[in-house]
């Protein structure tokens, strides 16, 4: 098949274009050129939120198959719509589990469970893109399958409630540095390995069965956040990882960005169900458990010192809001 990749060269969508390229797909990747394109791949250079040099990029061109990694709000998946109809066999938008409502009315939580996330614009945004698109189905046929990841991660990634991308929570914990986890720490958690969900991807292309579905895709071992952090810290090394466990609600106060990502995301319960997936992908499975995925990424940083990069801005909200806290009276 011929494949398109929007926003081919990112955490998740290499795995996702590794992944169709060792099936013998032709693989086009379509990038700002900001990040250089592996050999085997077609490179397309466009800016996705320019209608005008997409057209032009993608002018003449037909695909079986065209996945959306970097369609945030309703013009992004517009512009899609309005290039590739009629020229398009299936568009799978990539979306998230942030489009819930928070918290979840019964676990696991299926491809049916009320959408509406009052604490997260990102999913709100999300939803809106699934609605506009799934409206262009029925009124135009444009052949669209929603995919709604939860967490994920690559080698490059380092799993925790403020950000995963880069070193620095992995930085605090080898230097004896207290990471902060909200509230007691016991909330249930699902992370999947990229390349897990790039399987689970690359049986929903070209499979005429989802079109006009909804699919998760996502491990089905599921894990508390104390059980990651100290997961991260055997990977490192260290056995004790310092964990701070503050109320949800005290660390949005003392840091507003982390009220969408707790309140409409981390906070709650996420426990997802794949019957759907499996039904349509028999074979699907996750291989890679969080203890095999965190010590690859682990020794993968490892590898090379330049990868080992601790974001400032990052590293002071952590301490921010545990001075904030050992100040609070309790």
């Amino acid at each position: 098949m011929d494949i398109l990749l929007i926003g081919g060269t990112g955490n998740l969508s290499a795995e996702c274009a590794a992944v169709l390229r060792g099936q013998g797909h032709r693989v086009a990747l379509l990038t700002r050129g900001r990040q250089p394109v592996p050999s085997g791949y077609e490179a397309i250079r466009a800016d996705h939120a320019d209608a005008s040099a997409m057209a032009c990029a993608l002018a003449g061109r037909r695909f079986d198959a065209v996945a959306n990694f970097i369609g945030y709000d309703v013009p992004d998946v517009q512009r899609d719509a309005d290039l590739l109809r009629g020229r398009v066999g299936q568009y799978l938008f990539i979306s998230t589990t942030v489009v819930y409502r928070k918290p979840p009315t019964r676990l696991p939580v299926t491809e049916d469970e009320p959408q509406g996330n009052d604490f997260s614009q990102y999913g709100r945004r999300k939803q809106a893109c699934e609605q506009f698109l799934l409206e262009r189905l029925r009124t135009d046929g444009f052949p669209v399958t929603i995919v709604r990841p939860s967490h994920t991660y690559s080698c490059r990634w380092i799993p925790n409630p403020v950000t995963s991308a880069g070193y620095t929570v992995a930085a605090r914990l080898e230097q004896g540095r207290p990471v902060f986890i909200h509230d007691d720490g016991q909330g249930l958690w699902t992370l999947t390995a990229a390349e897990d969900f790039a399987a689970g991807l690359a049986g929903l292309v070209g499979n005429a069965a989802a079109v006009g579905g909804c699919f998760h895709i996502n491990a089905d071992e599921v894990l508390t956040w104390n059980r990651i952090v100290a997961e991260i810290g055997l990977a490192l090394g260290v056995e004790r990882p310092e964990i701070v466990h503050i109320p949800t609600d005290f660390i949005a106060g003392v840091e507003p960005v982390m009220h969408d990502k707790l309140k409409g995301d981390k906070a709650h319960p996420g426990v997802f169900d794949t019957a759907r997936l499996r039904r349509l992908v028999p074979g699907f499975e996750c291989r890679t458990s969080f203890r095999a995925g965190i010590r690859r990424a682990v020794a993968w940083f490892r590898e090379d010192a330049a990868r080992r990069q601790v974001d400032p801005q990052i590293d002071g909200l952590f301490d921010r809001v545990i001075r904030a806290w050992e100040k609070h009276p309790r």
